[in-house]
């Protein structure tokens, strides 16, 4: 959730931003002997209602070597986690990397996770330190793993089996003693079905599952995040907001908030900017569809139409392409859209791509 690198999560706590953070940045985080873990657990919001559980389990992987698996839809604070994972940990005085595998394309992700050597590649001038080199005795947070492409996973295999790899262009093989935390909001077992993800990186990425719930499942945490958003936009933008009106609150636990706690975040901004004279007046929440009903017998039709709504969200509402829902169900483009139509299964309008 948080688009920066570790070194710069510090620097930044600090500063009121747009980037969901969890731990409260109002509370710096001072080390002394045995108050490690508390101090920071302290600085997490929810920790006493829906993370309660999360947080035990967090508690009890962070000291070990355990290679860490979250699971979690958008915005529900996984790199939060991540985090708390390396801060609670021995490996908390070394760096914590992170690394988005969306981001950047196969050739580039592979030089930023193992380096290169002047001269590996076209533009490659000078030689590049890759993450886990600057992991090492530290942790690398490899967010959205269940976008890295196929044909890098047996080399991230390789480094979380053997502890070792070359740089691209090096014949030299480099050691590193890195603890590895993945997340991904993608089912990887059914991509593993589909033949998109190797099923022995997942099983070695799997070692200490944690999954995330999303902010529908944590109504009574809602408040919480309200009152510490408000307080926290208030101040960056010179504001003062001491009134929260009933209804208001009782209509943001209400809503359903398919953005998790980012769009909460975001929507309590703008909300601060559009209020004045010390009351939270927030904009009309926007409608979101409900969720679809369980049909105690279903049809043959109920069972295609199940199967070709999940794999569009799953591709994310793409028709074509190799990862497209198409590809996904073994069908043609044209095939799938005309299945569509007739069982009447339209994508959202801000989510349609063909």
């Amino acid at each position: 959730m948080i688009a920066i690198a570790g070194t710069q999560i510090d620097e930044n706590r600090g500063n009121a931003t747009m980037s969901t953070t969890l731990y409260r940045p109002d509370e710096s985080i001072v080390r002394r002997p045995g108050r490690a873990e508390a101090s920071f657990l302290e600085t997490i919001v929810g920790r006493r209602g829906g993370l309660r559980s999360i947080l035990t389990e967090v508690e009890a992987v962070a000291p070990t070597n355990a290679t860490v698996l979250i699971t979690g839809e958008t915005g529900t604070g996984k790199e939060v986690i991540a985090r708390a994972i390396h801060e609670l940990s021995p490996r908390r005085s070394r760096n914590l990397v992170k690394v988005n595998c969306a981001a950047m394309p196969a050739g580039l992700l592979e030089s930023e996770l193992f380096g290169h050597e002047r001269g590996a590649f076209t533009g490659a001038v000078n030689s590049h330190v890759g993450r886990f080199a600057l992991a090492d005795r530290g942790t690398l947070f490899l967010d959205e793993i269940g976008d890295m492409p196929m044909e890098l996973q047996p080399k991230l295999l390789r480094v979380l089996q053997e502890r070792e790899f070359e740089a691209v262009g090096s014949t030299r093989t480099t050691r590193v003693d890195v603890r590895v935390v993945a997340a991904t909001n993608q089912d990887l077992r059914q991509m593993v079905r589909d033949g998109e993800f190797r099923e022995d990186l997942y099983y070695r990425l799997n070692i200490f599952p944690v999954s995330l719930p999303p902010l529908r499942e944590r109504k009574a945490d809602i408040p919480e995040f309200v009152r510490y958003f408000i307080e926290q936009f208030a101040t960056s933008m010179d504001k003062i907001i001491d009134t929260i009106p009933e209804e208001t609150m009782r209509a943001i636990v209400r809503h359903s908030w398919p953005g998790n706690i980012r769009e909460l975040q975001n929507y309590v901004a703008r909300a601060v900017i559009l209020s004045n004279d010390g009351v939270f007046e927030p904009p009309p929440l926007e409608k979101c569809e409900p969720a679809p009903i369980e049909i105690a017998n279903p049809t043959l039709e109920d069972k295609v139409r199940r199967e070709i709504l999940a794999a569009c969200q799953r591709a994310n509402w793409k028709l074509g392409g190799p990862r497209g829902a198409a590809a996904r169900l073994g069908l043609k483009r044209t095939t799938l859209f005309y299945k569509m139509k007739r069982l009447g299964i339209a994508a959202p309008v801000d989510h349609w791509e063909d």
